[in-house]
Parts: structure tokens; sequence; C-alpha cells
């Protein structure tokens, strides 16, 4: 429509009765004029009809360019001006007159949100658009109350152009402001079209329902209010000078559940969290004012650290409609938008529980964003782009931005570079609806139109509420150090719910008295609940329900080196290995894959040689048959980075996909493997998000390079690491971080082990670096065997996919086998007291430690793998290092001294050391000096680090 805001700018002088002529010739014949203005006639017919098409429920289609046919295929405007006078000059003055209104409504449709009233403060400068402006497009005061033929457009087949500027302005700059007009679906932005013109919020409440959203401010504004007298000082994030938020939310779930929505989860900063958990998730009061006063939010029992309260999650079931419907608010940490994808992707994983994986209408997600923060952080653009992608979609999620026009101190000015904070939301072409907070029917009408468009076109929808924070950043924090202006504003503005109260008593809707005791009585109800709070014990915990019920508390009476019962028949191991390397007859296979798969075939039918993937895909196939799913997700994960998976094979002529794991059995469950999108913090939170919503599929997140993984830090660090002890939520998530020095460069050497070991305590996760792949199988289906949940840390091999000692025999799979904590030496050697070294590994440095030792004929010289690096397993570590009593030891890693595993197991391996002797042996570190970058960048110079620290590892150097 770009060509059709050029033609806005030429309405004026001698140009006008030149587009006249030139329309009524094209109205004759199209072919008649240059190609460029019969674009442009034909883009504007397409939108005169626009609402046209909608209003009579028939789908839109676009009029077929070229070949229209005689006056009946003319366009509407242009008919009517022929029909309305038999003079020729006549006739051009009505079409040039349609032409014009027709551009100025078009103009209001695009422009008319920079002229709406949004600041509830009246602090924002409204500057006039001259493309509003009628005389823009050459009429005059003169032409204010002359009938124009608009066709229907704005609901009327005619209007003077003084009605057509007051329903253009009532729509689209009153008290909401609307982008839609970026919207490249006909459907979508008609629709939105359809429910703005006409300002129907003007009219839509009736006084039950205003009496409604007066009670739900009211509870809001009050809840805060009670807080403040009762714990002054008080950090609490409140929500006031945007407590129209909580009637938004409300409006989106009952919209919502009333259209077939079962569940919401809801993702929110902390701004505004205590009042969402009271109100609308219906956390007690009674609970939360105890621990207001520093009670612990679970019973003592219970262990974990807790979080802030303003940090807590809950969830519930509320009846709305008759039908009840599950809310759960998720819990997160102050690094604003980290949430997004967490939330998303539990919504994605109980959509697929449920069967929903084609509407997927049962299960959606609310988003609460702060102004600084949707503009700011970056996850909010990687959450908005996975919002459409196969492997990531969800129907869609409501967005409700509480625009507070401040950032802790930052103004907007500072804080984005766009008109709007929301800009980035137009990446994916969702509408933005803005409305001014000050405005209770306008923004509950906008939350009702957000719950309908979600529903109607599972696509995300942004609404923008402006409104503003009353207090500072917190409750003990002065503003007007900063924002003196905004703040002497905020001081004179009354509450919405006086301002709201007060219209409604004067409108007779809702008499003044009732207002009041409205308030009245929820004060009441307040103070009951904050006597109560005194003696208030919770009596439960937040988890291990549900979905989750049969698991225990992380690891409660287990000991760090359990076995569990991974183990698989060897009639099901080969089932399943035959069933991966089989195709169907008319798929027509890369001829390098066909030999990839013959070769697992005979490794499972020799029950030799069985490598990396093969046995990863084994414990796929073989949780499959189990009753589990298995969800895989990352950056070219079908394929693997190595090409090394290709779980996923594609027929080189049709491009059609199939998955032999989903080919197994008849019946059994499927895996799903996707290749996201280039994003790790969004992507991996995602896929935190859906393990947290099912315990019983395998989640795995695979970093193309486990370099890559440090752009989800915060996921990391917040989510995975200390989710469980902060917030009582459990996860299975695996990570696969490909890592190794393989000289490929700093970016591509570490997935950074020593980063995930700091982050270790208290059973949280598991870190773990293997050698061998039928130690992976395990490691992948202890992940679900176990009655427990932990997020496990793989360093994946990239040299070792393909390295001939890096395989494992079938029956390492099968009975009797299990996984294995440490792996003691395996070559025959001189007698254990005569070895005069150990070296404790971890990894890929064990087969260049065991090649040189062959090649070099070194005997006394004993090797043991640390396959699991934490939950530190000090049992099995002893007992392979009890032979050697005589032997010093030595810690030898591939990564510089201050990266690696080092710093971490070196007090532990003394300790190992003294249980055995009762006096410490050091272990002595052989490795890379320590370094600033994680590896060099020279092939040379990384082959002669290389060769010294194995060498110095076996004594050679």
């Amino acid at each position: 429509m770009a060509g059709v805001d050029v033609l806005a700018t030429a309405m004026t002088g001698a140009n006008a009765a030149y587009l006249a002529d030139t329309y009524a010739r094209w109205v004759e014949r199209p072919d008649s004029v240059d190609p460029s203005m019969a674009e442009l006639f034909a883009a504007l017919d397409d939108e005169a009809r626009l609402v046209l098409g909608d209003a009579q429920g028939a789908p839109w289609s676009p009029r077929p360019r070229g070949g229209f046919g005689p006056e009946a295929d003319a366009p509407p405007a242009a008919r009517k001006g022929a029909e309305s006078a038999a003079d020729p000059a006549t006739a051009r003055a009505a079409v040039l007159d349609s032409i014009r209104a027709l551009m100025l409504i078009r103009a209001y449709r695009v422009r008319g949100h920079l002229e709406a009233s949004l600041d509830p403060l009246g602090l924002t400068e409204k500057k006039k658009h001259p493309e509003l402006d009628p005389v823009s497009y050459g009429f005059t005061e003169a032409d204010l109350d002359r009938v124009i033929f608009i066709d229907k457009v704005l609901g009327r087949e005619s209007a003077t152009l003084r009605e057509i500027v007051a329903i253009c302005r009532a729509s689209y700059c009153g008290s909401i402001g609307v982008e839609f007009m970026h919207i490249q679906d006909p459907g979508q932005k008609s629709w939105i079209q359809m429910r703005i013109e006409g300002a129907p919020w003007l009219t839509a409440f009736d006084a039950a329902a205003k009496r409604e959203i007066l009670s739900q401010i009211t509870e809001a504004e009050e809840f805060e209010a009670f807080c403040a007298r009762k714990y002054v000082g008080t950090k609490r994030f409140g929500l006031e000078g945007a407590d129209v938020t909580i009637p938004a939310i409300q409006t989106v779930i009952e919209v919502a559940a009333k259209a077939g929505v079962n569940e919401i989860a809801i993702g929110m900063p902390h701004r505004g969290r205590l009042n969402t958990l009271v109100n609308v998730v219906k956390k007690p009061f009674t609970q939360v004012f105890s621990e207001f006063k520093g009670n612990p939010a679970n019973p003592d029992d219970v262990q974990g650290s807790g979080d802030v309260k303003y940090h807590l999650g809950t969830s519930t079931d509320v009846e709305i409609g008759g039908k009840m419907v599950h809310l759960s608010l998720q819990p997160n940490p102050s690094h604003l938008e980290a949430v997004d994808p967490v939330v998303i992707g539990k919504v994605r994983a109980r959509q697929d529980m449920a069967g929903d994986t084609k509407t997927r209408r049962s299960v959606m997600a609310i988003l609460l964003h702060g102004d600084a923060a949707f503009a700011g952080q970056g996850l909010v653009y990687e959450t908005l782009a996975m919002s459409q992608l196969i492997g990531y979609r969800t129907g869609g999620t409501v967005h409700l931005v509480v625009n507070n026009q401040i950032g802790f101190t930052t103004v907007p000015v500072h804080a984005y570079s766009g008109l709007y904070c929301t800009d980035v939301a137009k990446s994916i072409q969702a509408p933005i609806l803005h409305v001014n907070g000050d405005d209770p029917e306008a923004v509950v009408f906008c939350a009702r139109l957000c719950a309908e468009y979600r529903m109607q076109f599972a696509a995300d929808i942004v609404l923008d509420i402006v409104c503003y924070r009353r207090h500072g950043h917190n409750e003990g924090d002065e503003p007007a150090f900063t924002q003196p202006a905004m703040y002497a504003r905020i001081r004179e503005t009354k509450t919405i719910r006086v301002k709201y109260a007060a219209a409604l008593a004067a409108s007779g809707d809702v008499p003044a008295a009732e207002s009041q005791a409205i308030l009245q009585a929820f004060t009441a109800t307040l103070e009951d609940a904050y006597q109560a709070s005194t003696g208030f014990k919770p009596n439960k915990a937040d988890w291990l329900e549900g979905h989750w019920t049969g698991l225990k508390a992380t690891g409660v009476g287990e000991e760090v080196e359990t076995l569990h019962a991974t183990a698989v028949s060897p009639e099901v191991l080969r089932e399943v290995g035959l069933a991966l390397a089989r195709v169907p007859d008319d798929f027509n296979a890369n001829p390098k894959i066909v030999r990839q798969l013959e070769a697992k075939k005979n490794a499972i039918e020799s029950g030799e040689g069985i490598d990396w993937s093969t046995a990863e895909a084994l414990a796929f196939g073989t949780l499959l048959l189990d009753g589990h799913r298995v969800r895989l997700s990352g950056e070219d994960v079908q394929r693997g980075t190595f090409s090394q998976r290709h779980c996923v094979l594609i027929d080189q002529t049709t491009q059609a996909e199939y998955m032999p794991v989903n080919n197994i059995r008849e019946g059994q469950p499927r895996m799903e493997a996707f290749n996201s999108l280039l994003s790790e913090m969004g992507v991996l939170g995602f896929d935190y998000g859906y393990s947290l919503a099912d315990p019983h599929t395998l989640v795995l997140w695979e970093a193309q390079f486990g370099d890559f993984a440090n752009g989800a830090q915060v996921i990391i660090d917040q989510f995975i690491a200390s989710g469980e002890t902060k917030w009582l939520r459990m996860s299975g998530l695996v990570m696969l971080l490909p890592h190794g020095h393989e000289g490929q460069g700093p970016e591509h050497s570490s997935a950074r082990p020593e980063r995930y070991l700091q982050l270790c305590a208290e059973r949280n996760i598991r870190v773990c670096n293997f050698t061998t792949p039928a130690n992976y199988f395990h490691a992948l289906r202890r992940q679900l065997k176990a009655n427990y949940r932990k997020p496990l840390i793989v360093m994946t091999p990239k040299s070792l996919l393909r390295h001939k000692l890096a395989v494992s025999p079938l029956a390492d799979f099968g009975p009797g086998s299990a996984f294995k904590y440490v792996i003691p030496e395996t070559d025959t050697l001189v007698a254990p007291e005569e070895v005069k070294r150990v070296v404790i590994c971890s990894g890929k440095v064990y087969y260049d430690l065991i090649a040189e030792r062959r090649e070099q004929n070194v005997t006394d010289v004993a090797i043991i793998r640390l396959e699991q690096i934490y939950p530190f397993p000090d049992r099995s570590l002893a007992a392979a290092l009890a032979p050697y009593a005589n032997a010093e030891v030595v810690w030898c890693q591939e990564e510089p001294e201050n990266n690696g595993a080092w710093s971490f197991v070196d007090r532990r391996l003394e300790k190992v050391l003294l249980s055995l002797e009762g006096k410490g042996r050091r272990p002595r570190f052989v490795g890379r000096e320590a370094a600033a970058s994680p590896a060099t960048g020279l092939a040379k110079v990384h082959a002669a680090q290389q060769e010294t620290l194995v060498r110095s590892a076996l004594r050679l150097a």
C-alpha cells in the first residue's frame, strides 16, 4: 500500500483534476492508464470493499488485477459518481470526493493512533499529523457538510465530511490507538477494523458490567493500599497507577475460557505480581500476609532456599462460565522477560499432552511485560519469533504491556528508538492496541478483543496499557530525584478507582454509596485475612501434584550413585536397532546415509561397534516403546551439527521426511525433532518450560556448539540450576553441549564445563562428560527411570562421534548393564602396586591418552575415567583408586587450568584420597596453562599443546 500513501500527497491543486480524469478513464478501461496508476486505483478499490465483504460474512478475496469487465465491475465510488449526474464534470467531482474521503479514512486507520489520547497524565505532547487533516486532501471548511459516497466504508453508504471525521476520530484518536495496517493478512486486518470503527467500547457495557469492572479495580487498588498501610516501607513492587491491569487479565481469561481454553499459563515481572497472585490466581490473602511477616511459603519439612514473595508463582482451578479452568502463574527471577519462553514452552507441552496439536486452543499463555523491558530485552523478539514456527507455536499469546512510561529511572526517549515500546511486535505482524489506562472500559474492551483475536486467528496480539507508576521503582524509592515533573503530576492525579467511581455515580450506573460499600466490604475481607495470617501454616508444598504425582523430592533417601533400571532386553534392542536402519522401499534416501544405515544394521546384528549416534537413537527408541515421548530441539538437530544423527531422513526427490525411530511399532508414542530458529536463550527457555510441564517426556536441547550455550546463561543460572531450590520446580531437561579441543579455535572448543560445575550444589543438576556410547544411553534413560527429575548437562563429543575406539558392545546396553559413574582402568598393566601414576580424566582426552600410552607401551600409568562429575561419585572413584596405593594421582584435562573441571574436582579428589589412606595426597594438575581465551586459534599451537599435555600426563615429558 506504499503507493496509496503516495497518492494521498497528490490530492491537492491541479493534481486533483488530473487524478479524477485518470480515475474515470480507469473505470471505463483499466488498461488505458499507466500501469502504476491502475495499481493505485485498484488498491483503493480493494480497500473500499474490504469491510463490505467481511460485513456480509463472505471471505475477503482481492479482485484479480487487470481484465476488469464493464460498468458492473467498476469501483463502487465510480459507479455512484457516474449515476449521480450526467454532467462529466459533476461526475468527476463526485469521484474525486470519494477518492479523497477514502484516502482520509485510510490515513486514520494508519496514522490515527498518533493523535489518540493515551497518556492518563497528559504529559505527552500530541502533535497534529497532516495526513489526518482533511485540508491535505483538498477539502475546505465549505465541504464539511457535503454528502460523500463511501460505499459502506465506516458502515455507511454515504456521509458528510464532518461525520466521516467524527467517526474516524472517535474510532482511532480516542482512548484507543490501533496499529494494524502493517498486517498482510486481509482477514486479520478487516477483523480488527470491523471491531474498532464506530468506537463500540463507548456503548459496550451495561450497568452490571460497569459495576464488575469497578469491583475488580477496587480489589486491585485496595489490596495495594492495604499492604501499604500494614507493611510500611516493605518492597512489594505495587501496581498503583496500573490497577486496571487486573480487570484486563481477568477479561482475557474469561473470554478465552468461554471460547474453549481449559488452562492458562501466566508469565509476568515482579511489578503487580502479588496483586495478580491474590486477585487473579486466587492465592489466599492469608498466605500472602503471612509471607509479608517473613514466614516461609512452604512447610518446614520442605527444603529449599525459597525466594522473595514477588518472584513466587502458584496455580489453582477456578470456575468460569460453569467450567473449571486451571490457572498458573510461573515463578521467575528479576531478570525481566526471562520467563517469556519458559511459559510458552509450558503451554506447548500442555497442548501436546492433551493431544491438541492442530488448533492449539485448549491451553494458552498470557504474558505481561514492562514497557522498558519489552523494548529493551532481546528475548522478547526471540519469543515472538517462535510464535508461528512449527516446533514452537502455541496458537498465539496475549501480551499485556503495563506501560508505566518509565523504566526504573529511564524515560522512553532513552529506552527505545522507535515510536512505541511495542514496535518489535510488528516483526511478526501482530496487531497492537494502545489504550489509556485511566479509561477502564476501553481497557476491558481491548482485553476482550485481544482474547477473541487469539482464538480466531491463533496468533499473537499486544495490548499496550499506557498508565503510570504511582510510587518509585519500589516503595522505598524516591522517584522525584529523577522525574520531578512526572511525579508532581502523579501526586495531583486521583486514582483510577476514585475517578471511575465518580463517573459511574454521575451517569447513574453505580451510585456513590454502592461504590463505597464495595470498597468497605473488600477492606473487611483483607482485614480478616490479615488477622488470620498470624497463625497461618502452609499444609503442603506447591509441587509433585497433578502430572508430577508419584515423583519424589530430589533423591530423598537415595545414594548419589544409585543404579537405576536403565538396561533393555536384547530382543527390544534388536527390534529398535533394526528399525533405525530401515526405510520404506519407495523412499529415496541419500546414498551416504544409506551406507550409514547399513553400518548401523551390521553393528546391531553383530552386537559390536555401537557408536554414539546409534546409542542415542537406541535410547530414544526404547523410551518410546516404554510409553514416553521424546522432544529434541536446537539449531540443526535433525541432521546434527556434525552430520552424525540423521534422525529425520529427507527424500532426495520429493523432500518428504521419514523418521525411523517413529516407525518401530504401530501405535507407539512419537519423537519430535525440530531445527530451531537461531536462538539460544529463547529456545533453551522454551524447552526448559516444556520440561516443567511434562515429567514423562524426554526433553533435550542441543547447542550447535557447546560454546554457544553462553548466549542462554540467564536461563541456565536462574532457572535450570536454581529453579528447584528457589521455587520447587523440577525439570528433567537434557542439555547437549558439543565439547572438545579439536583445534577449531576459541568458539568451537569448550562448552565451559566450569560454569556448570560452579552452579552445582544440593544435587541440583547432573554434569557429565562421557567416554562411551553405552554410558550416554544409560544416562538418557535414567532421566525418566529415576523417581525424580534433574537437569542433565552433557559435554557431548565431536571427534568421538566417529572414533573407532569410542564404541560399545550391544551387551553394555542389555541385562546386567547400568550407568557407570566411574570407569576404572580397562587395559592390562603391571600389578597395581607397581603403577607409578594414576591419571583421572573425563571425556575425549581419554582417547588421546590411551592411544599414546599404547603407542609408547607405557605400562605403569593407569587411567580412570570420571564419567559423572556432579553429583560427585566419591564411592565409585574411591573403589577405582584403591588398588593404586603407591601411585601419584594427577588430573588431566584439555582445558586451560582456570577452565574445565580442575577447580571443582581438586579438593574432592583430595577428600577421596584421604578416605582411602587417612592422610591426604594432593592430586596434581596436567593440562593447558591458564588462559583468558578457552583455546588457541592456531592449529600448530593447538597440536603442540595437546601433545605436551598428553605426554606430561603419561610421564613421557
